[in-house]
Order: structure tokens, then C-alpha cells, then sequence
């Protein structure tokens, strides 16, 4: 049975659902669709029938380029008050080998959520950090295989409020999908750039959306603190219709399109002419509007540093930025001013999906499957039925180019 994962983010200003397959630990992407989104603020569900509208058009979209129904996905969810606890558990190994198995590292993980979780909040994830074998000292990351009696396990559980969580799942249940798996933005964002030299080292990740910028700190690859800061890519548009009088659908796209994200290389003689609010034609320097873009993306991301500070007093090696806004022309010159050498600047390399925007919906694929890599089980949320009707569909329909792919992907 192949890997193919269904992933969704419902965010402030887009809802995006992506489908992928992992063979070999490679991330290939079958199918994206993205919608405006409606009804949600923050990367809060406000408004339930707003939202619907959104999730029925991303799920009717992605179907028609699959011709299969996606009835399973794996969800991002906000990071709003959420709760990073240090836990512990412990269980017995009582197999006829005496050898640690999938069996018990599943059950010394449930031991250490069980009554654990606060009754108004929900469970999240459990990460675990290390496992030891009877009273050894020895810590392990993966006991599989090892003789033992009792095996003991140190773990993150990670929670959150439960409107975060319930208003989503109830609604994609309204429309027939079901969530497999949740996690946080930062979380997946994390995932979708992660390596070992990142699961060494402490990390801030800095995800700038349309109206928040989520911070999460890691600590040698696992999440321990996180928060969000009330200003994003919209501050950016606001600022720009405020100053020249348009409206915000004009001024994301010279934001867009036409300015850059640092003066330095901006143009004191290109200008673009526009229509006002008063029906005013108006011209508008590249160097003065990169340079208004500049000064609120200095301020998200000296407020993304100081969130830091007050995360953690950890001495932070790394720091991913990423989101949509990451996307603008220049954006690396403002980053090296505010960060210098702390910070790596990552960009999403899978074909189909190259856009900064896409980080967390495509590493929630990654974590889910090696959450269940780790575990010994087959990371899939389309059934072997479905995937049979997906190679069929697209053998029958080679002409396009998204056949051609499908094409490949299955039968190589």
C-alpha cells in the first residue's frame, strides 16, 4: 500500500488542502488545491457556515483533479494558548522474547498522556525525548528490539483549548472527512524543514501569516513553547492602503508583484500607476513602497525576537522564517539585518507546492508519516480501494500533464 497523504490548513486568508505520496522519504505532490478563505480569523474558526463554503469548494477542487472522494485528511491547528507539558510513563514488557516491541512503545506513550490532560483541554500530540530499559541509565530513542522488563519513557505533551480543535473536526465531519491527525502550525512547519543538524540544536521558527505571526520554540527537534503575535502580511496591505489610498485588493498586488521587501535594490525611477479610492489616477514609487514594506516587516520580526526572548532563555542556534510574505523579492535583506547569523533561510523546494506558504500543510505530511514510521505502521489516509481508482483514472488519462505525473509516480 503506498503512502499517499491528505493534509489541510485552514487559514486566515487561504484554506489549503494538499494531496502528497512519500516513497523513499521523498515528498511528491499529487494534487493542491487552495481557496480564498471565509470565516476565519486569526486561524480561528469565527464563522461555521462561512468556513463550510470554503472547506466544500478546496475538497471539491482537489476531487476533481483525483476523481477519487477524500474522505480522511491529517490538520493544522492553532497554536492559541496551547500547553507543552513534561511527562512521564512506564509499562511492563511482558512478550513471550522479553524484547521491546510497536506494542509497548505505544503503551508506555499512552501511559504517559493518562490523566494527564485537563478537562478543558485537548491532547494534541505526545513527543516522546527519551525511553530506558529497567533501571538503566542508558537512554535510548528507539528501544525496539531491546531485552527488557519494564521500559519508561520522558515525553512532551502537547494541548490545546478545545474550540481549537472541536469547531474543525465538526465541521469537516459535516462534509464526510474525518481528521486522522492534528498538530500546530509551528510544529509542521517545522517538519517540512527539519534535518538532524536542525534536531541538534535549539530553534525558533517564525511562521508570518495574513493576520498572525506564530513563534515556536524547539529543543532539539521538539516543540516546548509557543505564541502568537496580532500582526502579519495584512498589517503589511493595510499600511500600503492607508498611505495611498486604495483599496487592499490593489495593494496586495503591488506588494505582490511590484514592490520589494528592501529598499536597497529598489527603483527611484519605476512607478506604478494607480486609481485611488477617489477615483484619482496616481503613481507610485517602487523605492517609497518597498520602503513602507521594509518598516512594518522590521517591526513583525523584531517583535518575532523579542517573543523569543520571552519564550525561552535557551541559547537559540537556528531560526526558520517562513509563511507567504516570506515570498517577497529581497525579503533575505531585511532577515540578515534583524537576525545576522542566527538566522537559516529555508524555502520549499517540492515541485508543485514551491511557494513558502505551503511549509505547514506539507510538513504536517512529514510528521504524520514519521510519526507512524516510528511506530511501525503505513502513514495513509486514502484506502487501497481508492488508491487502485486513483491509478486507473489517471493510466485512462495520460494526455494531461497531471496524468503524465500520476503516471509516473505509480508505476516507477
Amino acid at each position: 500500500m503506498k503512502e499517499i497523504i491528505s493534509s489541510l490548513d485552514i487559514g486566515s486568508s487561504t484554506v489549503k488542502l494538499v494531496v502528497g505520496e512519500v516513497y523513499k522519504n521523498e515528498l511528491n505532490i499529487l494534487a493542491v488545491s487552495e481557496v480564498k478563505s471565509k470565516g476565519v480569523k486569526k486561524g480561528i474558526i469565527v464563522n461555521v457556515e462561512e468556513t463550510l463554503i470554503s472547506l466544500k469548494e478546496v475538497f471539491s477542487r482537489c476531487q476533481e483533479m483525483l476523481d477519487i472522494k477524500i474522505n480522511k485528511v491529517v490538520l493544522v491547528i492553532p497554536s492559541y494558548y496551547a500547553e507543552y507539558l513534561l511527562t512521564e510513563g512506564k509499562c511492563s514488557v511482558s512478550n513471550d522474547d522479553g524484547l521491546v516491541t510497536n506494542d509497548e512503545v505505544l503503551k508506555v506513550l499512552q501511559n504517559c498522556v493518562v490523566n494527564k490532560v485537563p478537562s478543558n483541554k485537548e491532547f494534541v500530540s505526545v513527543t516522546p525525548i527519551e525511553f530506558k530499559i529497567d533501571d538503566s541509565d542508558k537512554k535510548y530513542k528507539d528501544p525496539k528490539g531491546l531485552k527488557a522488563e519494564t521500559l519508561s519513557c520522558k515525553a512532551v505533551l502537547s494541548l490545546a483549548p478545545k474550540k481549537n480543535v472541536y469547531t474543525a473536526i465538526s465541521l469537516l465531519e459535516n462534509i464526510g472527512v474525518n481528521v486522522v491527525d492534528i498538530n500546530f502550525g509551528g510544529v509542521a512547519d517545522y517538519y517540512e524543514f527539519k534535518n538532524d543538524s536542525l534536531d541538534k540544536r535549539n530553534t525558533a521558527v517564525i511562521n508570518i501569516g495574513d493576520e498572525k505571526t506564530e513563534v515556536t520554540i524547539f529543543k532539539k527537534g521538539i516543540a516546548i513553547e509557543s505564541e502568537n503575535i496580532d500582526i502579519g502580511a495584512k498589517s503589511i496591505e493595510r499600511d500600503i492602503c492607508y498611505i495611498y489610498d486604495i483599496d487592499r485588493r490593489t495593494a496586495k498586488k503591488l506588494k505582490e508583484k511590484f514592490a520589494l521587501a528592501h529598499k536597497r535594490n529598489a527603483s527611484t525611477t519605476w512607478s506604478e500607476e494607480v486609481l485611488t479610492n477617489k477615483e484619482e489616477n496616481i503613481k507610485i514609487n517602487q523605492y517609497e513602497i518597498s520602503e513602507i514594506i521594509s518598516s512594518r516587516l522590521r517591526e513583525i520580526l523584531n517583535l518575532s525576537r523579542k517573543q523569543i526572548n520571552l519564550l525561552t532563555k535557551m541559547e537559540i542556534s537556528s531560526i526558520i522564517i517562513t509563511g507567504g510574505t516570506t515570498e517577497l523579492n529581497d525579503f533575505n535583506l531585511v532577515v540578515d539585518e534583524e537576525f545576522a547569523k542566527e538566522m537559516e533561510f529555508y524555502k520549499v523546494q517540492e515541485m508543485g507546492c514551491r511557494h513558502n506558504k505551503y511549509s505547514s500543510v506539507l510538513g504536517m505530511i512529514k510528521y504524520y508519516h514519521e510519526k507512524l514510521t516510528f511506530r511501525n505502521k503505513v502513514a495513509s489516509t486514502v484506502d487501497e480501494e481508492s488508491q487502485e481508482e486513483l491509478v486507473n483514472n489517471k493510466k485512462s488519462n495520460n494526455s494531461s500533464i497531471l496524468g503524465k505525473i500520476y503516471g509516473y509516480f505509480f508505476n516507477n
